[in-house]
């Protein structure tokens, strides 16, 4: 089970936004009375804070109603709008490194309920070649990032290193032989410019021989994914499809690169594993 910083920021929220309405209904309107009759130097004279626990207005009333203002915004930004996740392992080297701090479209594939990710209004569909941050679905308190290969009703083959799509093998160019990858091994590998969709993006191939070779027909509602370092990758090939309404949105921004050395242990909780 992971660290699902989602839920504990929908709890905070909910929990600071009660206490706020209690205040609101409960002790403003006395504090408003108070401050009314007093006297204009007097009430000039009190500090916000000594403002706030006029009316006898309880001290945890205050402090935790305090954090609901910050705490809306935040949890509005990351279930709207964009949220940010840290890279923790390589299974998309090369296109996103270890270490790498991304941000991740929430609204483009249709907004969603906080925590349950239903969707409650449709915007776009997900495309080939996007790269996707969803739950994992053996274990939907984690987050995973993969590249989006297979669409609901296709067909998926992966075999001798080649990766075909309803028949038709996708493109790809080889570019340089690395004699040390940026895996954590440092094995070395060849790297191609492949096309997937409208994506043009590097992938890695080992040298070994690699157990995730097979064909798969991908259901209705569901979506096939792999990592661009297509040897090390635990993706759809090991664990199955993606439900639609694990997708939780689009990678479209590298916004930071911490090497893992210097990672922050806060930030990996939230990360995303691989």
């Amino acid at each position: 089970m992971g660290f699902d910083f989602e839920l504990i920021l929908a709890i905070a929220f909910l929990v600071t936004g009660v206490f706020w309405v209690y205040d609101r209904v409960v002790y403003f309107p006395k504090r408003k009375a108070v401050l009314t009759n007093m006297a204009t130097e007097t009430r000039k004279a009190l500090s916000k804070d000594a403002q706030q626990r006029l009316a006898e207005t309880p001290k945890f009333v205050v402090e935790v109603k305090s954090y609901f203002v910050i705490i809306a915004v935040i949890f509005g930004l990351r279930s709207f709008v964009v949220e940010p996740f840290q890279i923790p392992s390589g299974s998309m080297l090369p296109t996103l490194k270890i270490g790498d701090f991304i941000l991740v479209n929430k609204f483009d594939y249709g907004l969603r309920l906080p925590v349950l990710n239903t969707t409650i209004i449709p915007t776009t569909e997900p495309k080939r070649g996007d790269v996707v941050v969803f739950k994992y679905p053996l274990d939907p308190s984690l987050n995973y990032i993969k590249r989006l290969v297979g669409l609901p009703g296709d067909q998926i083959r992966y075999q001798n290193k080649v990766l075909t799509v309803n028949g038709e093998p996708v493109s790809k160019e080889f570019l340089a032989k690395l004699p040390v990858s940026l895996n954590p091994n440092q094995e070395p590998v060849d790297v191609f410019s492949e096309h997937l969709g409208k994506a043009q993006h590097e992938i890695y191939n080992s040298y070994r021989f690699t157990p995730h070779e097979g064909e798969w027909t991908v259901p209705t509602g569901h979506y096939f994914v792999m990592g661009d370092n297509r040897d090390n990758s635990a993706d759809s090939r090991f664990w199955g499809f993606v439900p639609d309404e694990n997708m939780k949105g689009r990678a479209f921004y590298v916004w930071l690169h911490w090497d893992q050395f210097f990672s922050i242990p806060s930030f990996k909780n939230n990360g995303l594993i691989e």
